[in-house]
């Protein structure tokens, strides 16, 4: 360090500009981004993208979620870093390509005749040979046969000691090089693409042009310009969903806080879906019978789209994507499960809500009822059914776990399948007054399971990210719920409760042993009691077959235990039958018949009562009739980088084909001239080394060698 040198600490690095574009140029820095992309491209792939942010707290945890919300992982291809990381790869190609295609697109031309003799010993593959010919003749001859052989060749004529000397430059599979040019240039393009057909022109319109998400709610036609793309947006990607009977114009832009309005040159008019399923339940074809309406000419053309066969019009793609219900309209009855509730009928439509009083809460508080979801075929797998006494425990029993895949068609652990249709299913929610909600999915008909007794699956969950739970209630002989909700109704009601137990007494002991019979009453009372059950203060039931198990292990001796739950059960199931009996007989309905059919009523009946005590609502809703209406969901794109894509795929196959498949090879003959004839050296070059290198050589020497009057031919052996 020189005297006048500022101290270290006081130098200011300066940006190296140079150092910096050679980075930027670099093969190493675009291999760096390539796994970047690839990277982040698995993510936006396992990681659903553009979910509402409950779903991925729901998923991830709080943590996790805020994390990747952060990142922009629930929105990769449209977050800034990774449009960034596209445009570098696409700068850095490009630079590559700058630097390198000029000297190839030389290379090409150049035939490099004017490399010295003396260097073709320095290769790997050399040879040498005394010719009979004179060397212009063999030179002519030579590069004949290498012409006819595919060779591209140029012959120099150099002045020696001895007189004309003839240097033959040879060169083949030239394709090598614009393979190089091809598949660089294949990944520029790719990317070009990608950032025309992603939401980078969007994002542009966002940050320029003052667009902004829209979060609210309402009508289409009353949302804002500042929240509506132009008709002249170049590129966008969006969904039209539209109903039967109905006609849409403008495609929803799905962004992380909200969504943009894009509005078509034309409205897609819904004339039919069509769906078809295979024998799993899945959708085999849907398919959608449109008119598309132009808005400026009012011209009207009818078209069919389908699952990879989409409608194009005006430079927009109709892509048919899914299916969803339209505003289906369904009739519900409710269902009462708290004493003194009374059922009664509401009617709505899919994705529409209604306000009901509450059944047994306080005066006056409300429930929301929203109807959520209509399906009409429910194909589930019934093979490996067990049968069992066991009642489903609405608190936490799993329907496909507890009942091993008897409801799961995607249950990875069956080993046999046994696909069964099992009817149209209604999906609600309800909603107390401080918006906490339940999900509910009830069975419109009964289903035939191995209990031997048809039930209804009324399903409840928490949050969409559990399985439903299942309460089965068993249908009666005319396949409704009457039979039991009957039952349910006087298991409450004391004076029948009395009564059915006094009959149960009656019958089970005779009038000479009067003070058993009332011993056998008191007992009767005293267990029926216990299975109907008085709430806890705080509201949680407290009564079924838990709260016998409770009484037993409280009141009997272990030793007695089994014995006494025996008996105690016996004297339940006998005055619930009386109690069943007793009301249909005030109901004016004929009496159960004694039979297995009854039998497995009752027995269902016994664990549904049990059950029903912890249904976690104050009624359900059973579906009486519906009149489906279905929509199609469409994707619409305007895409003007799709073309760019292909020209780039196109590009990227030929070009790695040919850096693969095509080896450049140069060779090059020097002929002097010698007493009688010429003396010859050969040598060849080749951008991979291959066993067939060696051979190929070898080849050429016996075939180029090979005058007709020719010495005989010495090769030095190769390193």
């Amino acid at each position: 360090m020189s005297e006048n040198s500022p101290p270290a600490s006081s130098q200011v690095r300066v940006f190296d500009g140079r150092a910096f574009l050679e980075l930027l140029a670099s093969m190493r820095f675009a291999i760096a981004l390539l796994t970047i992309i690839c990277i982040a491209s698995v993510i936006g792939t396992v990681v659903k993208q553009h979910e509402a942010a409950v779903n991925y707290v729901n998923q991830f945890g709080p943590f996790w979620a805020e994390l990747f919300l952060a990142l922009k992982l629930n929105a990769v291809y449209s977050a800034w870093w990774f449009l960034l990381i596209l445009a570098f790869l696409v700068t850095s190609t490009t630079l590559c390509l700058m630097r390198h295609v000029p000297k190839y697109l030389a290379d090409l031309r150049n035939y490099k005749e004017n490399i010295r003799e003396k260097s073709l010993q320095a290769f790997h593959h050399k040879g040498q040979a005394t010719l009979a010919e004179t060397p212009q003749a063999a030179a002519q001859r030579m590069g004949a046969m290498l012409v006819g052989g595919g060779w591209k060749v140029k012959l120099q004529e150099r002045d020696t000691a001895g007189g004309k000397g003839y240097m033959l430059a040879a060169k083949s599979g030239a394709a090598n090089k614009i393979g190089y040019i091809a598949a660089h240039s294949a990944i520029v393009l790719i990317c070009l693409g990608g950032l025309l057909d992603g939401d980078l022109i969007v994002r542009a319109q966002m940050w320029l042009g003052g667009k902004t998400p829209y979060a609210g709610g309402g009508r289409i036609s009353d949302v804002p310009a500042e929240h509506r793309l132009s008709l002249n947006n170049p590129t966008f990607r969006g969904n039209l969903l539209v109903a039967e009977g109905t006609q849409a114009g403008t495609a929803i832009l799905a962004q992380s806080d909200g969504v943009l309005l894009q509005d078509l040159p034309f409205s897609v008019e819904l004339k039919k879906f069509i769906v078809e399923y295979y024998s799993t339940g899945m959708p085999k074809l849907f398919a959608s019978d449109v008119v598309i309406h132009d808005r400026a000419t009012g011209e009207q053309v009818e078209k069919r789209i389908e699952v990879n066969h989409p409608a194009s019009y005006k430079g927009v793609e109709i892509y048919q994507s899914s299916f969803d219900d339209g505003g289906s309209s369904v009739k519900l009855r409710a269902v009462p499960f708290v004493a003194g509730g009374k059922p009664f009928e509401v009617q709505g439509v899919i994705g529409s809500s209604t306000e009901l009083e509450q059944v047994g809460g306080a005066p006056g508080q409300q429930m929301s009822l929203e109807f959520t979801e209509l399906r009409t075929i429910n194909v589930e797998n019934f093979a490996g059914q067990k049968t069992g006494g066991a009642g489903v425990d609405v608190r936490k029993v799993d329907l496909r776990s507890s009942i091993e895949s008897r409801l799961g068609a995607g249950h990875k652990t069956a080993t046999e399948k046994e696909l069964r249709n099992i009817g149209p299913s209604i999906g609600y929610k309800l909603r107390d007054a401080s918006g906490q909600a339940r999900e509910y999915q009830n069975y419109m008909v009964p289903v035939d399971m191995e209990e031997g007794v048809p039930v209804f699956l009324l399903g409840v969950r928490e949050s969409p990210s559990d399985p439903f739970r299942y309460l089965r209630v068993p249908a009666d002989e005319q396949g409704s719920l009457d039979g039991f909700m009957r039952l349910r109704a006087a298991l409450g009601d004391p004076a029948m409760l009395e009564e059915a137990v006094r009959r149960y007494a009656r019958q089970a002991v005779p009038q000479e042993r009067a003070d058993l019979r009332e011993a056998l009453t008191q007992s009767a009372l005293r267990a029926v009691s216990l299975f109907a059950g008085t709430p806890t203060a705080d509201g949680k039931p407290n009564g079924g077959l838990q709260a016998i198990s409770q009484f037993m292990e409280s009141n009997v001796p272990e030793a007695e235990r089994d014995r006494a739950s025996e008996v105690l059960i016996r004297i339940l199931n006998g005055v619930l039958f009386d109690l069943a009996q007793l009301s249909r007989e005030k109901a004016g309905v004929k009496p159960l018949e004694p039979g297995e059919q009854t039998l497995s009523f009752m027995t269902q009946a016994v664990f549904s009562l049990s059950d029903a005590q912890y249904y976690p609502a104050p009624m359900a809703f059973m579906m009486e009739d519906f009149k489906q209406v279905q929509a199609s969901v469409f994707q619409v794109a305007r895409a003007p980088g799709k073309n760019v894509v292909y020209l780039g795929c196109l590009f990227l196959i030929l070009g790695v084909f040919a850096m693969l498949y095509v080896r450049d090879r140069r060779l090059w003959i020097w002929l002097t001239p010698t007493e009688g004839g010429s003396q010859g050296q050969m040598a060849l070059s080749t951008n991979r080394k291959m066993l067939d290198t060696d051979r190929e050589f070898a080849r050429l020497q016996e075939k180029l060698w090979a005058a007709p009057a020719a010495a005989a031919a010495s090769q030095e052996p190769s390193a």
